[in-house]
């Protein structure tokens, strides 16, 4: 009768990647909801939770495979805790022959909440910046805020513009609230004859400041110093 295959065991680096992703497991399982069982059975198609648990305590070494299920769950790239399967994984995905420039991971990715458009324009009256109840719905990005920043989906054409940018009615915009407000950004603003925050490019002509949508269809209106600059947006997507 034959022996089983002994087992290989992990090398350094292995054992290495499996403890950081167990810290990071460890760190967002609850803000996530997620458990072993989750990820074992509906992203690495196992029967059962010890097939998460073998790779997050290193008695399994971690592959391209499951190290690109645990990163879509934990909402993570794969360098985070593997730079040895993230180099593997953007070499998978490099054209054998191409002009193109390969794409780069982020380093990190970041989780901000989806709010409303009255919600923003009473930003600056809130006692802390995500008071319990903020929100129920998060979006991810790869932008680092310099301070609390929030996801606004666009509503009407005023920011479609017929050239150049333009952010038609339903893109997402992140605003960080902290970023440097200069002529030419694209900014949330309140204007004191309004309970919502609106959405335009701010420029200036003869020293004062405007909120101008990128529409020509809708007019400039003056900001004062009655209008608050709640914002810059700072990326935008959009959803098919």
């Amino acid at each position: 009768m034959n022996k089983p295959a002994k087992k290989r065991e992990l090398t350094e680096e292995e054992m290495r990647e499996c403890a950081a992703l167990n810290a990071i497991y460890k760190a967002k399982k609850k803000e996530l909801g997620l458990s072993q069982e989750k990820i074992a059975i509906e992203g690495l198609k196992a029967n059962s939770q010890s097939a998460a648990s073998h790779y997050l305590t290193g008695r399994n070494a971690l592959n391209v495979e499951a190290a690109s299920v645990f990163a879509r769950y934990l909402q993570v790239p794969v360098s985070a805790f593997s730079a040895r399967l993230a180099k593997q994984l953007a070499e998978m995905a490099q054209p054998e022959q191409s002009n193109v420039s390969m794409l780069v991971q982020p380093d990190m990715i970041y989780r901000y909440p989806v709010i409303s458009w009255v919600s923003a324009g009473s930003w600056e009256e809130a006692v802390q910046p995500y008071p319990d109840g903020f929100s129920d719905r998060y979006e991810i990005s790869d932008y680092d805020s310099k301070g609390p920043a929030f996801w606004l989906e666009v509503k009407g054409d005023s920011m479609t513009s017929p050239s150049g940018v333009s952010v038609p009615e339903g893109m997402m915009i992140l605003v960080d609230t902290e970023a440097a407000v200069q002529p030419g950004k694209l900014v949330i603003a309140k204007l004191p004859a309004s309970n919502e925050a609106t959405f335009k490019k701010l420029v200036e002509d003869g020293g004062t400041r405007y909120l101008k949508p990128l529409n020509p269809a809708y007019k400039m209106v003056e900001c004062d110093e009655n209008c608050k600059i709640i914002g810059v947006a700072v990326r935008m997507s959009g959803r098919l």
